[in-house]
């Protein structure tokens, strides 16, 4: 599940997480946007429910120097041990420049320099050198973890996907639908040992379609129209699709970009219906080949914003413990 949930105060979330281990949930994984942090959330997890396994995904590789994101990233590790996964990836211009004033140039580099140092960092190597896009001097961890996490890469295109499976222990999928997930896998090739194929999937737990549906569009014109992410689904085959999305948005048209999203990009892209059809959806990404299925919940009318019991009784229903049970 990805954390924070809901409007719940992190100071509350204690029997959040609880709830979720209960629900038979492995897994926390934290983003970083413009909530809360990538670490704090985890590292509350890793404190009050030692029974889940933790993951950023993502932490952006510019907006920390390579030494504050390894220290971050060793804190962590040595909190939870062996339970600690890093993520991190390119994020995008607006994260990147607009709100951190940082210039966005060669994502696939810095990535690829970021995780080079940090495979070395968190084994406790003192770092010294020039790389593509930066240089180090001289840095070594003052406490490298005992168990070094396992870092994965943000991947959307075959450079990144093929970077990930070169040199990662993982990757990590976002805004793509099941059916999308082969041609994605196809693109990793031959991989490292105990590769994970981790994947976030929006999930709007609620029988009411028109308002998932609404609820979508808003949330792919704001994400499907940042060139990465329109870059992406035209090389999955959706221009067709989106250009119109796409073309009116350019245009300023917001309302016209919302109108042109076709409901069949709606529902493949975010998972809707009873919580119970949400889990067979999930399975799907499962049977398509991610290993890891990271539910990203999104609001519905049925589940009050903040009310954590409601959250709770909703979260036992989507969990994979639900799934045996029905079974």
């Amino acid at each position: 599940m990805t954390v924070p949930l809901g409007a719940i105060p992190l100071a509350d979330h204690a029997a959040m997480y609880a709830a979720l281990a209960d629900a038979g949930f492995t897994d926390v994984w934290s983003a970083e946007v413009n909530g809360a942090d990538a670490f704090t959330p985890l590292t509350l997890a890793a404190a009050w429910q030692p029974r889940l396994r933790l993951g950023t995904a993502i932490a952006p590789v510019f907006t920390r120097g390579p030494g504050l994101l390894a220290m971050s990233a060793a804190a962590l590790a040595d909190v939870a041990p062996g339970r600690f996964a890093l993520g991190i990836g390119a994020s995008s211009p607006v994260v990147v420049t607009d709100w951190n004033a940082v210039e966005f140039t060669e994502p696939l580099r810095r990535t690829r320099d970021v995780l080079a140092f940090l495979r070395a960092a968190l084994r406790g190597e003192t770092v010294d050198g020039d790389f593509d896009t930066f240089a180090v001097r001289r840095f070594t961890l003052e406490r490298p973890p005992l168990v070094p996490p396992p870092l994965l890469l943000a991947a959307l295109r075959p450079g990144m996907l093929r970077l990930a499976a070169a040199e990662a222990d993982g990757v990590i999928l976002n805004w793509l639908a099941a059916t999308d997930v082969p041609r994605a896998v196809a693109e990793l090739g031959e991989r490292r040992p105990q590769f994970d194929v981790v994947a976030r999937i929006f999930v709007c737990p609620t029988e009411d379609v028109d308002y998932a549906r609404a609820l979508g569009r808003r949330m792919i014109t704001s994400y499907l129209t940042v060139p990465a992410y329109a870059a992406f689904h035209r090389w999955l085959g959706r221009e067709e699709a989106l250009e119109g999305m796409w073309r009116a948005w350019t245009a300023g048209d917001r309302r016209g970009a919302l109108a042109a999203v076709p409901d069949e990009v709606v529902d493949a892209l975010i998972v809707h219906g009873s919580p119970e059809r949400c889990r067979a959806e999930v399975r799907r990404y499962t049977e398509a080949g991610v290993q890891v299925p990271v539910l990203a919940l999104l609001p519905t009318p049925e589940v009050p914003a903040g009310d954590p019991a409601a959250l709770a009784t909703l979260v036992a229903r989507l969990g994979p413990d639900a799934g045996a049970e029905a079974a």
